[in-house]
This record gives structure tokens, C-alpha cells and sequence, in this order.
């Protein structure tokens, strides 16, 4: 399983969310980590990868092959502005 680093505005967003769905984000995120499973997206003019999780999308770098570093969770509707 890879190493999961967030952010410290990733926290803020997963932070704000209901705990349900922020339930949901980080089982699906962990979910990708140890399995590769998931709507995972490269990001054009960005290095960032997008994870699509429902309406809200987890975007995050690969540092390294073992380490996933979580930078933003968004809407949808707010997730490319």
C-alpha cells in the first residue's frame, strides 16, 4: 500500500465536508492506494492527477512510486477553477 501525505488545505477541504462523504473520499482514496482501483485522470497543463470520487474530485501528485501527497478536494462544480 502507498503512503498517503496530505496537505494542509486538502485537510481544510476534507475538514468542511460532512462526515459521510468525507468518509467516502478517503475510502475511495484508500481504496487507490493499496489496489490502483479507481477514475484516475492526468490533468492537462497541470502535474497534479485527478481522482474522481462522486461530484467531488481528489487531486494529488506521486512523489515517489511509494508516496501518494493529496493536495486539494473539491466539487465538482468548483474542482477546475
Amino acid at each position: 500500500m502507498k503512503r498517503i501525505v496530505w496537505s494542509d488545505p486538502a485537510k481544510g477541504d476534507v475538514r468542511s465536508l460532512s462526515k459521510p462523504i468525507a468518509m467516502h473520499i478517503i475510502s475511495a482514496l484508500h481504496r487507490f492506494a493499496e489496489s490502483g482501483a479507481g477514475d484516475v485522470k492526468a490533468l492537462q497543463g497541470r502535474e497534479e492527477l485527478r481522482l474522481r470520487i462522486g461530484d467531488y474530485r481528489l487531486f494529488f501528485v506521486c512523489a515517489d512510486p511509494d508516496t501518494i501527497e493529496v493536495r486539494r478536494v473539491h466539487h465538482r462544480s468548483e474542482a477546475y477553477r
